[in-house]
């Protein structure tokens, strides 16, 4: 399968609903440390995970950075 097959589609314009999932997942699949490298939190696999890389290229479609999102309350 090829590379551009593997990733998930970021659909534009990007809406409210996808941009507070997008949200979340970058909080759910954030880095954690190994013994053996990071990897995601959520999957156990080398990060950025696949949904980590969609969340990431939705905030990046919807014009904002992750600092402009804020932490969580």
């Amino acid at each position: 399968m090829s590379a551009v097959l593997a990733e998930s589609p970021v659909l534009t314009p990007v809406t409210d609903e996808d941009l507070a999932l997008a949200v979340h997942a970058v909080r759910v699949h954030a880095p954690g440390p190994w013994p053996w490298g990071q990897l995601c939190r959520s999957e156990r696999v080398p990060n950025p995970c696949r949904p980590a890389r969609w969340a990431h290229a939705t905030i990046y479609a919807a014009g904002l950075t992750e600092e402009q999102l804020g932490e969580p309350a």
